[in-house]
């Protein structure tokens, strides 16, 4: 979920639908209802954003949140509370059905739909602000799979916010796939780069 992550330790239990909460404080709101958001405890469709008072949440709502109680909840939550930060309180389940980015990216394009890619990219290179970027991302997570985003932005003299920006661009396009360290290309970005020669 862009802006919010979960520990490892959300899985299983936003998995088996006990965990549909989560409290953060953001000067506003990250997320937004009726979008899903890719989160490394799977897909969430987020339901509900509110901003919320402390003083009003029970321990029925830290429970839905994965605390044993309020105060643990606000514990884990209470960075920028003292600056009067606002807290949100997300609704959200689970998405089951498969992610069709992932689906995209493990079809391999028809000789036309890689032409059509490689035309977005051509086009991605000639707008960019910073310089061509889209083929020479592509070449580099091909020639280094599992390389770390800052090393890869490094290698390219960039920032690495800027350059994990761009990658997801490609990524929104199924030409890579993360890993636990990195990025690949996946089935349909090798397709694409091999039509570039």
């Amino acid at each position: 979920m862009d802006g919010v992550l979960f520990a490892q330790r959300f899985a299983e239990p936003i998995a088996r639908g006990e965990v549909d909460l989560t409290f953060r404080r953001w000067k506003r709101a990250q997320v937004r209802p009726g979008r899903p958001y890719r989160t490394l405890v799977g897909r969430l469709l987020v339901d509900e954003v509110a901003a919320v008072d402390p003083e009003d949440l029970t321990d029925a709502d830290a429970r839905r949140a994965g605390f044993d109680g309020v105060a643990a909840l606000l514990a884990e939550a209470g960075r920028h509370a003292e600056d009067g930060t606002p807290l949100f309180r997300v609704r959200f389940h689970r998405l089951d059905e498969p992610d069709p980015r992932t689906e995209l990216a493990a079809a391999e394009p028809s000789a036309a739909e890689a032409a059509e890619i490689a035309a977005k990219l051509d086009a991605m290179d000639r707008r960019s602000g910073h310089g061509p970027w889209a083929w020479a991302a592509l070449r580099a997570i091909a020639a280094e799979p599992g390389r770390r985003a800052p090393e890869l932005a490094e290698a390219a003299g960039r920032d690495t916010a800027p350059f994990k920006a761009d990658v997801r661009k490609l990524k929104a396009l199924g030409l890579t796939r993360s890993l636990p360290v990195g990025y690949e290309l996946s089935p349909r970005g090798r397709a694409v780069l091999a039509s570039r020669g």
